[in-house]
């Protein structure tokens, strides 16, 4: 006989976590029993929504579903954010939520919600187990639904009665290896429609990426002459430094590459959704009007068909395809040379930096990270105009260097580089911030001191909510509202929770900074002190105003 909190960790430890992040909580206090002694890492975070995304990071890192373990009610809502990252990004993830009594509910009892209609929008699947036997059952399908189809986030809710409740159940193994079908006759129809084109382009995004499927792309690539692009905070999917990387398709994307996916008379969709950000809103392709041959392939067929009608669609994951395509003789096409020629160097173009106003210049900060960091070293951010620099100027080598929500959820870099530091103690773990994201999370730094984890954090500090401001300054110039911030000392912050801070006024003195924190191998914050005039990369505050008036 063992109790649910027992039983329940029994599982993880069958489904192979080594690490769960959580925010105790009394619902749950037989789970935290389990735990004891149990040889899986617990990471206590700071408040949930920073605990979730580091959850979610883990599960970006591994391939495996991050574990989160939240209490009930207000814990629960706290995590939403977390959890709609991993939904937005398809990242696996099971979310443990404390419960409520069974015999109190339906009478708003203290902290009580209905999880499935809460979070039923936001999850792959909610649930609710009451019988402590049933246990085994809802894990083992929790830990399937987060890794198959489109990978995301699955939420069991425990009432702590059933937690608590003892139960002689047998374990159920962990999933067991997926065997796909053929994938040949895949491949011949996706080259078929390829090799047909004049002007071809691949769009690569999507989960169940690997280093080898990034291998494998660019081979494919290289082996035809094929320009591929990236989706959105997906440029680690191949070797920025491959001739036939073009760039991404983000937020703030190359207006040459963007019109080039309207120029292309056939696009691959490798993994990615294919949605608003990649086409520009739906602007750049018209859902009803596509004017190419649009190929798609997803692991998820409910993704297929579900914004543009494919004419082709391969129910695939990326890796799969790629790795049949990649055992095969491939030849250069010579039509594409131009094409492809064309598409790189509007990506050289667009890395030669736009001086930005000020003595600290983020154009000038990224470029430096690009030069000394290693290729292994893993790079975060949240969202705000400061993570553009960072799209726009770093050069991303390998797989797992990226970790940055597809969602747009301030407050993520942090959170992220924790689990990354944790997860990768040998690796350089790199994380950009601005002032108002890392204020969102930057409570686990506590956390981050606790647990040993030391990522070093560059605060872009210009005072404001940058990308709100640029909006506002481009609709209302001059009509400023809500969007001015009162900062603290990041630096001596970060040395009041144990760590190192570091304040930046010119940028000459930014690459001492940076190996002051490489060698001090521990959280370190580098807050960098801008100009109040940058705003984006490509318009200052005053040219973003004034553009706004101009339109009237």
């Amino acid at each position: 006989m063992r109790h649910g909190g027992q039983i329940l960790v029994d599982q993880l430890r069958l489904n192979g976590v080594r690490r769960v992040f959580s925010v105790p909580g009394e619902s749950f206090l037989a789970a935290l029993d389990g735990l004891h002694a149990s040889g899986i890492e617990n990471i206590v975070c700071r408040q949930e929504g920073g605990a979730a995304m580091m959850a979610e990071a883990h599960g970006k890192l591994t391939g495996a579903p991050g574990v989160l373990f939240v209490t009930r009610g207000p814990g629960a809502t706290n995590a939403a954010s977390g959890l709609h990252v991993a939904r937005q990004d398809s990242t696996p993830m099971v979310v443990f939520v404390g419960q409520i009594a069974r015999g109190h509910r339906d009478r708003e009892a203290f902290q009580e919600l209905d999880y499935r209609g809460v979070f039923g929008g936001v999850v792959k699947w909610a649930a609710e187990v009451d019988q402590t036997e049933r246990l085994p059952e809802y894990i083992s399908r929790a830990f399937h639904l987060a890794v198959s189809g489109r990978p995301g986030p699955v939420l069991l809710a425990l009432p702590e009665d059933m937690l608590s409740a003892r139960a002689d159940v047998p374990d159920i193994p962990p999933p067991a290896p997926r065997v796909d079908g053929p994938v040949q006759t895949a491949a011949d129809a996706v080259l078929d429609r390829l090799l047909a084109a004049e002007r071809p382009l691949v769009v690569a995004g999507g989960p169940l990426w690997s280093q080898q499927a990034a291998d494998d792309l660019r081979h494919v690539a290289e082996g035809l002459d094929l320009p591929v692009a990236v989706s959105f905070r997906r440029q680690a999917h191949m070797d920025n430094a491959s001739p036939c990387y073009a760039g991404d398709l983000g937020v703030g994307a190359n207006p040459r590459l963007a019109l080039r996916l309207r120029e292309a008379d056939c696009v691959l969709a490798l993994g990615t959704r294919f949605g608003d950000v990649v086409t520009g809103g739906y602007e750049w392709i018209d859902p009803a009007r596509p004017g190419m041959t649009f190929l798609h392939v997803h692991a998820d067929p409910d993704e297929l068909g579900r914004v543009y009608r494919p004419d082709l669609a391969v129910n695939l994951a990326a890796p799969a395809l790629l790795a049949e395509l990649a055992r095969r003789p491939l030849e250069r096409q010579a039509k594409w040379a131009d094409w492809r020629h064309a598409a790189r160097e509007d990506y050289h173009a667009w890395q030669v930096p736009k001086p930005t106003p000020g003595a600290v210049r983020l154009e000038q900060v990224i470029g430096h990270l690009a030069e000394v960091l290693p290729e292994d070293a893993i790079v975060t951010n949240g969202a705000g105009n400061y993570a553009a620099f960072l799209h726009r100027y770093y050069r991303f080598r390998r797989h797992g260097t990226q970790l940055a929500p597809t969602s747009g959820s301030m407050g993520y870099g942090f959170p992220a580089a924790i689990a990354a530091s944790l997860e990768h103690p040998d690796r350089e773990v790199v994380c950009l911030a601005g002032d108002g994201c890392f204020q969102m999370t930057l409570n686990e730094m506590s956390t981050a001191i606790q647990h040993g984890a030391a990522p070093i954090v560059i605060v872009a500090n210009n005072g404001r909510y940058g990308t709100i401001r640029m909006h506002q300054e481009r609709h209302y110039p001059g009509r400023v509202s809500g969007t001015d911030l009162a900062n603290p000392d990041f630096a001596a912050l970060a040395r009041a929770y144990g760590g190192e801070g570091i304040v930046v006024t010119d940028g000459a003195a930014f690459p001492a900074a940076l190996e002051a924190a490489r060698m001090s191998h521990k959280l370190t914050v580098i807050e960098l002190r801008l100009d109040p005039e940058m705003l984006s990369t490509g318009q200052s505050l005053t040219e973003m105003r004034a553009l706004g008036e101009w339109r009237g």
